[in-house]
């Protein structure tokens, strides 16, 4: 056998090996989730917090935590990124009952107590039997979608077929598929990639006002990928940038709590565009 041909097979065959091991080692890879015993106490100062259970159709338990305000003025469900659990998760809430929200925070399949296999699928229809619990109680108008970095992308799906209020990406991705490819480029993603995620694509069918939160020296998720989001329904989106913010340390920005008030007593304002400049043409042509 020829060496070039010898040599061939082996870079085939590992290449074959690598494809197959990231196959069903990717969910080890994204995902880094932080156990908790049943038994655990869920306590956050200066909070008023219950915790859940709700069982699922396949048998799985979805933990939560409400974190509950005087008078609220709605309620955000706050899907949160790939690490941990929500006993950690749970002091960004504050963010949100200061300005008169409740929040809703669930840990995914296999983080904290939540129990169940992980698959896309599986969690998607998880986010919507929590959707579909809150809207029980409160109307959709009254309702935020919250998502941040990993979260994102099941905050822009259970968006794009549902009519919250508002939608927030924090730190969002333009398809898991993308972010992937920047650390393996040669590798058979389409084929192999369980949780691609396409944002994109789910973002096109939202219809309620969207605000896209993104640190500008994000390293992980670059700002470039709000960007390319923002530009899907710009009739309906506004992109909001935290100068010199990273992936992991927004909440340590004056700029994005101002921004996050900003969203949250938003008011749209009607503008007569027939008093503006809108569309005027300019010449430097002197006119009789």
């Amino acid at each position: 056998m020829p060496v070039w041909l010898y040599t061939l097979i082996w870079i085939v065959a590992i290449y074959l090996v690598i494809s197959i091991a990231l196959y069903y080692l990717q969910d080890f890879f994204l995902f880094k989730p932080e156990k908790l015993p049943k038994d655990f106490m869920f306590y956050y100062e200066n909070q008023n917090v219950e915790e859940y259970n709700i069982e699922t159709r396949d048998g799985a338990v979805i933990n939560g935590l409400h974190f509950k305000t005087e008078n609220p003025r709605g309620v955000v469900l706050y899907l949160k990124g790939n690490s941990k659990s929500i006993k950690g998760w749970g002091k960004f809430a504050v963010d949100f009952t200061r300005h008169q929200y409740d929040v809703i925070m669930v840990d995914y399949r296999g983080f904290g107590k939540s129990t169940g296999r992980r698959s896309q699928k599986a969690i998607k229809h998880d986010m919507q039997y929590i959707y579909n619990k809150m809207r029980e109680r409160v109307p959709e108008d009254y309702i935020i979608v919250y998502g941040r970095s990993l979260g994102s992308g099941f905050a822009t799906k259970l968006a794009s077929v549902n009519n919250p209020k508002m939608l927030i990406l924090d730190a969002p991705y333009y398809s898991l598929k993308k972010v992937t490819k920047r650390y393996m480029p040669f590798m058979p993603l389409s084929l192999i990639l369980r949780f691609p995620m396409p944002t994109y694509k789910w973002l096109r069918y939202v219809n309620c006002p969207v605000h896209i939160i993104h640190g500008t020296n994000d390293k992980l998720i670059p700002f470039s990928s709000s960007v390319k989001l923002s530009k899907i329904r710009p009739e309906i989106t506004r992109l909001w940038p935290v100068i010199g913010g990273g992936h992991k340390n927004l909440n340590n920005f004056e700029s994005y709590h101002e921004m996050m008030g900003e969203i949250l007593n938003y008011k749209k304002v009607e503008i007569d565009l027939g008093t503006t400049s809108h569309k005027v043409k300019h010449t430097a042509k002197r006119t009789q």
